[in-house]
């Protein structure tokens, strides 16, 4: 690969459009898998102005079971989705947790798909669906994340502490940034550009307002940039269209599972395609690569490489992996056929299979709508949340490879 580059990645807020409809389906599958750990959840949202709209297939015991729902249920579902808008922030006329319009045409799982998906006599469980998976990882940051999305997730995750706080009163939910890093010698060195656009109160697009809004971005961004990053030659790009006052799903329709490579790399990596949020743990594109990037990591937190990309595949109801896929980018220490031989050896990993994945890491639990935004990976494990996130298994790499 080329050292010396520019290479850029964005983020978008907890009150993106498309976000606020990952953190309602995670939400709901939070809500299931709380009531029952093997519910089945695909819980797809639309939000628009004053509107939420469910669509999708779920089994869940004592929820919902042989095509009824339980008593309270309906209205427990409405009631997560009402406090899931409140507490990202939203109460503007145009979107507004406690008068939007719900509707919620949630239904029961296909049976054709359960058949391939349950486990039944000596048949294993199935994955819940057929496709590729990506995990990847580098040294770049101290998540093991590429740097220009990593940056870009921490700036307007601290946007948000200092709006939710009261510290930056200006600010309203919805913002996206932008981050353009200069690499050399394949390491990146300087920030040539930042953009960010936020959604403000009124008055903060002209004057001493506007001003402070400006001033206070570039302050955020100087806190999470290493030193030396920002100079005079950095381009600075905020709220460049001018008011942004309108926003969030007032200003644009949010659905789900639109922002997958905000949700991953930022580019810096492959995506198989499948999103994320609204999907029990039994469907691979969520929990495979969820596996692929816990090893992926923990190979760069071994030592074993500094760069790593792992690729799983799967056939909908066949329980074990079709394929395993190592590549170090000639940054490993051992060759990747090597280290693709002992993840197989590794028996705390079940095989990989969509069961051993969900007990390794502990997958059946209401961990979910935190991850529904500013990326799933890069974070800190905390607790039962972000066990991907673990470098737990770096010894166990290092056995199998004795």
């Amino acid at each position: 690969m080329r050292s010396d580059f520019l290479f850029t990645s964005e983020s978008v807020s907890e009150g993106h459009p498309d976000k606020v409809s990952d953190q309602i389906s995670d939400a709901v599958v939070d809500l299931f898998l709380s009531k029952d750990p093997e519910a089945r959840v695909a819980c797809e949202t639309m939000t628009t102005t004053q509107r939420v709209v469910l669509s999708g297939e779920i089994r869940c015991k004592g929820v919902f079971e042989n095509g009824e729902w339980a008593p309270g249920s309906l209205d427990e579902i409405e009631q997560v989705v009402r406090q899931t808008v409140r507490e990202i922030g939203y109460e503007q006329d145009g979107f507004h947790w406690e008068t939007l319009i719900f509707e919620n045409h949630l239904h029961g799982q296909s049976a054709h798909i359960a058949q391939g998906v349950d486990a039944s006599g000596n048949k294993d469980e199935g994955a819940g669906d057929q496709g590729i998976m990506f995990g990847f990882a580098c040294d770049e940051t101290p998540d093991l994340m590429p740097a220009p999305i990593d940056y870009s997730h921490k700036i307007l995750e601290r946007m948000a502490a200092d709006r939710h706080s009261g510290a930056a009163p200006f600010l309203e939910p919805d913002s996206k940034s932008q981050v353009t890093l200069r690499y050399k010698d394949g390491k990146p060195v300087a920030a040539t550009a930042i953009v960010v656009s936020t959604q403000h109160a009124e008055g903060y697009d002209k004057g001493e307002k506007e001003a402070e809004l400006k001033a206070y971005v570039k302050s955020v961004v100087a806190g999470v940039l290493p030193d030396g990053f920002i100079s005079d030659d950095t381009a600075w790009h905020i709220n460049p269209t001018g008011s942004f006052v309108i926003g969030g799903p007032d200003g644009d329709a949010g659905l789900t599972g639109r922002k997958i490579i905000v949700d991953t790399y930022g580019g810096a990596a492959p995506h198989g395609g499948g999103a994320f949020s609204g999907k029990d743990p039994t469907k691979v594109d969520r929990s495979a690569a969820y596996i692929a990037r816990y090893l992926a990591k923990n190979i760069v937190a071994a030592d074993l490489a500094t760069r790593c990309t792992i690729q799983l595949s799967y056939a909908i109801g066949v329980s074990k992996p079709l394929s395993l896929y190592v590549d170090t980018h000639g940054t490993g220490t051992v060759d990747d056929a090597t280290l693709e031989e002992a993840i197989g050896k590794i028996e705390k990993l079940g095989g990989l299979t969509p069961r051993g994945i969900r007990t390794h890491l502990g997958l059946n639990k209401p961990i979910y709508r935190k991850s529904a935004a500013y990326g799933h990976f890069g974070r800190t494990a905390d607790g039962d949340f972000f066990p991907w996130e673990k470098t737990d298994l770096a010894e166990d790499l290092k056995a199998a490879l004795a």
